[in-house]
């Protein structure tokens, strides 16, 4: 049942107190202007539907059939689950953050338990607007996630991204500062959320999937720059090392291949022609008969199933040779700033799993497993890299990842349920 919505206005608060419940940050820790959520974060939200038990075994067993065929089983749902959408105000950090709206959702258990865990979700590629956690039907993966967690008794957080759900923003695709913010400013404008439901977080842990994993671990070393407490963080597939990942894709193209991988190099270089000020990157970058299906696919205004007609299979084979070779100025630019992008660079504190597949589509178990030797160089809390199997491909890493995850993430609750 959909409801009217509520408004609910507040001023700014520190990263450090987004979550009640959690070790207070110090008096005089000032995060950064990127770092600190928008003022009157929380425009609003309002009741999208509702889950019952019998719906979310469904989710689990017939949905999750359909979605992959790669076998994994999950725990029966042990609760029905209330959805939220919430409209809030966030900024872009590589605009000077510039104030603007962004969506995403909460998902919340009906249980008597007030202190409940949170999982933070970070949704993988969508090729529309509206394929996000806020308009849940259409995102299968954020169906999967709110079963395996919410109606397991966590509260499920998770953004649709700047660009995505009722964003007017372009997408900002492998952008890792509005990356990060949009979900910082998501969790503050859910404290208010969950304090008017009467409830109340506790542990926070983080999970995503494919470009959900490069946004979940850049919103992660947002919250231990600034003292936020996070219990665990999990990763399905991650591209940690963006140049790496797009090089193999130009260089070394494997039969695994999957055709939309042109359709994220397409996001990724329009994103970062408006997000990084490279003006004239996609002309540069991309051939002159992909370029206005490449723009269209960006913009939202064509479906993947209409681009794929268009443009080619192999990523090597949508750029221009004379890009490819870095033989241009804009070339480089773009190389240099994924370079700078590189999710795992500092020393972790949080516990973390990397999961990885053997047949995996986009990346590969090496680019998955780079941030255990990173960390173990560093003596950083060292990640936990786990293989997924033989048989798992992208969406099987997916699956495998989130049912692991659901047991990882039981066992480490303060308060066993």
């Amino acid at each position: 049942m959909k409801m009217s919505w509520k408004c609910l206005v507040r001023k700014a608060i520190l990263a450090g107190a987004i979550l009640a419940g959690t070790a207070a940050v110090a008096d005089s820790a000032v995060p950064s202007p990127a770092v600190q959520p928008a003022e009157n974060c929380v425009s609003g939200y309002r009741q999208i539907g509702e889950y019952n038990v019998e719906r979310l075994n469904q989710i689990l067993t017939g949905e999750r059939a359909a979605f992959s065929s790669f076998a994994v089983e999950f725990p029966k749902a042990t609760n029905a689950v209330t959805l939220y959408k919430v409209v809030y105000d966030t900024v872009v950090p590589e605009d000077g953050n510039r104030p603007v709206k962004a969506s995403g959702l909460i998902a919340v258990p009906q249980v008597e338990a007030q202190n409940l865990p949170v999982l933070f979700y970070q949704h993988g590629t969508v090729f529309s607007r509206d394929e996000v956690p806020s308009d849940i039907e259409k995102s299968a993966e954020t169906r999967l996630a709110v079963a395996a967690f919410a109606a397991r008794g966590y509260i499920v957080i998770a953004a649709d991204y700047l660009g995505k759900g009722v964003s007017d923003e372009p997408e900002a695709w492998l952008v890792k500062e509005s990356s990060a913010q949009v979900c910082v400013d998501l969790l503050a404008a859910s404290r208010n959320v969950l304090a008017d439901l009467k409830k109340k977080p506790a542990e926070l842990f983080l999970s995503g999937w494919s470009q959900g994993t490069f946004t979940a671990a850049a919103f992660l070393e947002r919250l231990e720059n600034t003292g936020v407490p996070v219990r665990a963080a999990a990763f399905a597939s991650a591209p940690n090392d963006i140049y790496l990942c797009v090089n193999r894709w130009i260089h070394v193209p494997s039969t695994l291949d999957v055709n939309w991988l042109t359709g994220a190099a397409a996001l990724l270089i329009h994103s970062y022609e408006n997000y990084y000020k490279l003006p004239g990157l996609a002309a540069a970058a991309i051939k002159p008969q992909y370029q206005q299906t490449a723009r269209d696919l960006y913009l939202n205004r064509i479906t993947w199933e209409t681009a794929e007609k268009t443009l080619p299979f192999h990523v090597q084979d949508f750029l221009q040779p004379e890009f490819i070779a870095r033989n241009s100025p804009a070339a480089s630019l773009l190389f240099r700033q994924m370079q700078a992008n590189r999710v795992y660079n500092w020393r972790f504190k949080t516990p973390t799993f990397y999961y990885y597949g053997d047949i995996d589509e986009v990346v590969t178990p090496y680019m998955v497993q780079l941030p255990v030797e990173y960390q173990k160089a560093l003596r950083g809390t060292l990640p936990v890299a786990v293989a997924a199997g033989e048989k798992a491909n992208h969406r099987g890493t997916f699956l495998f990842g989130l049912a692991d995850q659901q047991k990882r993430f039981d066992a480490m609750l303060t308060r066993k349920r």
